[in-house]
């Protein structure tokens, strides 16, 4: 980690501030990095991140959609 960089929770939490709502559990955090190690084992890095945030658009629960992105 570079010397000016933030630790991740750090700056999720600074993160979720500027856009007004509450940063995720650490239990939700642990979700959502699952899911995003399933969508880049399986297809490319990218998919990590865009999988993620389809689960936000499709108003779902880290852990509901864990086991979608396991069956693909």
């Amino acid at each position: 980690m570079p010397d000016d960089a933030r630790p991740a929770s750090d700056w999720v939490t600074a993160f979720a501030s500027r856009l007004g709502i509450e940063p995720p559990s650490d239990e939700v955090m642990a979700t959502l990095l699952e899911l995003a190690g399933v969508a880049a084992h399986a297809s490319e890095r990218t998919a990590a991140p865009i999988a993620c945030w389809l689960v936000g658009r499709a108003g779902l629960a880290p852990a509901d959609a864990l086991p979608l992105a396991r069956g693909v």
